[in-house]
């Protein structure tokens, strides 16, 4: 449905997306993480095709998105951070407009419209003034707009912002919905969001893909922690060069110990060639333990500056 291969986008001398690959299949909901300036933003507009790669290729749903742009957008619906919208249109009048602007004919228009409200749950604000609604029922008319033509790729940033805990409900149950017949891409700093409706997890680090991950298996991989007495920048590299270990990163500290996160597909067959290594090196083992991941202590450990490259 969507396939990304080596794509990336430079400002200048800025590398805001480097090398970037990935697939998502019909019926997908992936989460989209990453600190702010991780790619987030410029991957999403290169999907929805208002933002021109500088290298790599996009196919919607089997389209070049390079050579067949209006067509791939025409599966598309996309609902941006901040969706612009008329304060002084109805609702009904902003998505009949926009049903317009997507190429709906006039007959399909009502239908459409209604289908979309219901959707959304938007009848008692049907022919209010979008300027004098909340935060919450704005955002409930973006995602309206983006839903109208019954797109097959859903790309949605922060659609759960200024909701309610009630609307918020709402919102995972329709993404749930929707994503019967369409593949779902979902942006958002709130984690629980993405454990809440996600099947998977892209995680952007420093305008790459640090991490590709089923969340079933996050929770089923644990991790190796390990506490020492030596510095980070003398432990970081050789922890990450032992076999077995994927990378390393400094957890916290306690005085002069340390704490490091050791990420490995099987932490109890690595960890007696770690304490092994430890040893030889004439380095004080003051823990060795496995431990269990949720999707913030990951997104953590693989957003922080100092983790080491994946080795091999």
């Amino acid at each position: 449905m969507i396939e990304v291969r080596h794509l990336s986008r430079h400002y200048g001398a800025l590398k805001a997306v480097q090398d970037v690959s990935f697939s998502i299949d019909t019926g997908e909901i992936v989460g989209l993480l990453g600190h702010n300036g991780a790619g987030k933003t410029t991957i999403m507009k290169m999907l929805t095709g208002y933002l021109e790669p500088s290298a790599g290729t996009i196919r919607i749903d089997g389209l070049d998105i390079a050579e067949q742009r209006r067509e791939a957008q025409r599966r598309i619906g996309y609902l941006p951070e901040n969706c612009p919208l008329y304060p002084e249109m109805t609702v009904l009048d902003s998505l009949d407009y926009q049903a317009s602007l997507l190429g709906l004919a006039p007959d399909r228009r009502p239908a459409a419209i209604r289908r979309a409200v219901e959707r959304t749950e938007l009848g008692a604000k049907a022919t209010a003034a979008i300027g004098t609604l909340s935060r919450g029922y704005r955002q409930r008319v973006g995602v309206a707009q983006a839903i109208l033509h019954e797109p097959r790729i859903l790309i949605l940033d922060e659609p759960t912002n200024g909701l309610d805990p009630a609307q918020i409900q709402h919102m995972r149950a329709l993404v749930r919905e929707l994503a019967r017949e369409a593949t779902l891409i979902i942006s958002t700093h709130i984690l629980q969001e993405v454990e809440a409706v996600c099947g998977r997890v892209l995680i952007m680090r420093g305008g790459q893909l640090a991490l590709d991950s089923r969340l079933d298996a996050i929770g089923r991989r644990p991790r190796l922690v390990v506490t020492l007495d030596r510095d980070p920048d003398e432990a970081l590299p050789a922890l990450s060069a032992l076999d077995g270990i994927g990378s390393a990163v400094l957890l916290d500290q306690d005085g002069t110990r340390h704490r490091f996160a050791l990420e490995t597909d099987d932490a109890q067959s690595a960890a007696p060639g770690v304490a092994r290594a430890v040893c030889e090196r004439g380095w004080s083992l003051h823990g060795l333990e496995t431990e269990r991941q949720d999707l913030e202590a990951l997104f953590g450990a693989v957003t922080l500056e100092r983790m080491e490259a994946t080795h091999g």
